[in-house]
């Protein structure tokens, strides 16, 4: 059988009969012997070609075409052993650094291809299919004539300096996670550089519009009134206090551990004039000093770096800022996952499939997401009350999906000023968090505390009437 041009894709569909019998050929090739182990893999894997949702493209140019009309994505396998690398051992890590060293394309909707992991767990769960599966990923190559994918990790590694969440090891992590580069945020974040989940009247508005919009409803929130004094942990590049000494009339103080961050912020507070106002200081929120005070404190995307462990020592630190009467806005994001009941065989499923290795290896160091029972509890055990909780799921899913089309925009610039890798690992991360928003397996909660006075008295008024007024 004459094979046709690579620039000419070969398809195959649910009605052809050019794969696995049904034609009188000739002996196949040591090539065509890789094809046909390839989509045994992806048959077992993800369904028979009739039956599956998307296109798949190998790396001859050959198309196994979904017989929808339409698909969202076009799954990509670039290399003779690219599927092998990706599923032996099957891990969450070998998944991702399959489509980070470009052994696996997605081409088209990213999103809509995340739930493909999920596909194979389930379609693998027996021994016979999986068996089959294995026979058929040891018979691709180990390697191709690439370098090894698990050697295209990143090289800038957060060093193991002490235990998690010590002060060190914490700058270093922050460092790792926000010092990418200025710029390179610049490129897909808004205008004012808000690294945080926006706020939706409605699905049309402009991220820039969503980005005000959720610094003045933490502003509301804490009630900020002119001549209070205020303190954002974690400040990113000065957005929140900026707006807030511009609109309310507040004293700010922003802290951070990046040195990037910080230079900017500091620029961007010079440039508004607001340096007799306004400050960020490089501090760990343990190094607050001890007679330093409050009115109100914002926390927005803290808990997520201080991890599960490090709440009640984290509370505590902002209950003794905070002065009697005073409210802490707390911004952060939740597993719904960790909130349900585990056993040991959820325990056994995550640590083979190194759950979360992505997050840890690539994008938040010591990262970890907990159950929102136990930030309230640390935050009432320190001797805070819980005042107000409100969700915003699906106004995460649609920041992410703003920011990642932002960047796909600015890809070229962004490969640029870091590199193509760099570029998929933001891509995928901010893609997989958008889905896991959409479908309910994390949470953005805003929850408003307050540090009662002796008497019991907390400066909010009796109602939340004051909120719903649309700004």
């Amino acid at each position: 059988m004459e094979r046709q041009p690579l620039n000419e894709p070969i398809e195959r569909s649910s009605r052809s009969s050019s794969y696995r019998g049904g034609l009188t050929e000739p002996a196949p090739g040591p090539r065509d012997r890789l094809l046909d182990h390839a989509r045994a893999v992806v048959d077992l894997a993800f369904g028979p070609v009739a039956t599956r949702s998307f296109d798949v493209r190998y790396w001859d140019g050959s198309v196994d075409r979904s017989p929808l009309s339409s698909t969202a994505f076009r799954l990509g396998v670039n290399r003779p052993g690219a599927l092998r690398r990706m599923l032996l051992p099957p891990s969450e890590l070998s998944i991702v650094e399959s489509y980070l060293s470009g052994d696996i394309d997605i081409d088209g909707a990213l999103e809509a291809a995340m739930g493909l992991a999920d596909e194979i767990g389930a379609r693998v769960g027996s021994p016979g299919v999986l068996a089959r599966l294995v026979g058929h990923l040891l018979a691709l190559p180990r390697r191709d004539a690439v370098v090894d994918v698990r050697s295209a990790r990143s090289t800038a590694v957060v060093e193991p300096v002490g235990k998690p969440h010590d002060p060190t090891r914490d700058r270093a992590a922050i460092r790792f996670h926000y010092d990418v580069g200025n710029e390179f945020y610049a490129l897909w974040l808004d205008e004012r550089m808000v690294y945080s989940c926006a706020y939706y009247h409605a699905a049309t508005d402009t991220l820039d519009e969503a980005q005000r919009a959720k610094l003045d409803l933490i502003c509301r929130k804490l009630r900020l009134h002119p001549g209070q004094r205020f303190l954002d942990v974690g400040c990113g590049w000065g957005a929140l206090i900026i707006h807030a000494v511009q609109h309310y009339g507040v004293t700010a103080l922003g802290i951070t551990l990046s040195d990037a961050q910080a230079t900017l912020a500091r620029e961007r507070i010079a440039a508004a004039g607001l340096e007799d106002r306004c400050r960020v200081e490089i501090r760990d929120y343990r190094a607050l000093p001890p007679d330093a005070r409050f009115d109100r404190i914002a926390s927005v995307g803290m808990i997520e770096h201080v991890g599960a462990t490090h709440l009640a020592a984290y509370f505590a630190a902002l209950h003794r800022a905070l002065e009697p009467g005073g409210l802490l806005l707390n911004h952060g994001i939740v597993s719904l996952k960790e909130a349900r009941p585990r056993g040991p065989l959820t325990w056994i499923s995550d640590r083979v499939w190194r759950r979360d290795a992505f997050i840890h290896q690539y994008v938040f160091p010591d990262g970890k997401l907990t159950a929102f029972r136990a930030v309230v509890a640390a935050a009432e055990r320190a001797g805070f009350e819980t005042r107000d909780v409100e969700g915003l799921r699906e106004h995460y899913a649609l920041t992410l999906r703003a920011w990642v089309a932002r960047l796909a925009r600015n890809r070229e610039r962004a490969v640029e000023l870091t590199s193509d890798r760099i570029v998929r690992i933001w891509r995928l991360y901010m893609t997989a968090s958008a889905y896991a928003f959409a479908h309910a397996r994390i949470n953005v909660l805003q929850t408003l505390l307050a540090k009662p006075e002796a008497d019991g008295r907390v400066d909010l008024p009796m109602t939340r009437e004051d909120l719903l007024t649309k700004v």
